[in-house]
């Protein structure tokens, strides 16, 4: 995972290699998540996995621990959007 800094806003991130072979965005810091299928919100695993989940379980417990992606808490991630 390298370190550097969104173009955007200026924070912090790392680059996480996804099992797709891509490199995705994440703010630094690991997170409890708990997996739900269909959930809103997602998470890298340390070993790249993306997971649908809740990032702040309240019920049923944590599951693992990820990254968030930085896109999810980025006031400026419609800068980098690819959608016109």
């Amino acid at each position: 995972m390298a370190k550097s800094y969104c173009r955007g806003c200026g924070a912090e991130i790392i680059w996480v290699k996804t099992t797709a072979g891509k490199s995705m965005p994440c703010d630094p810091r690991l997170i409890p998540f708990r997996a739900v299928a269909g959930g809103k919100e997602r998470a890298v695993t340390m070993d790249g996995k993306v997971i649908s989940c809740e990032l702040r379980p309240m019920r049923g417990g944590v599951t693992d621990f990820g990254y968030v992606p930085h896109f999810a808490t980025c006031p400026q991630a419609r800068k980098f959007s690819k959608r016109k």
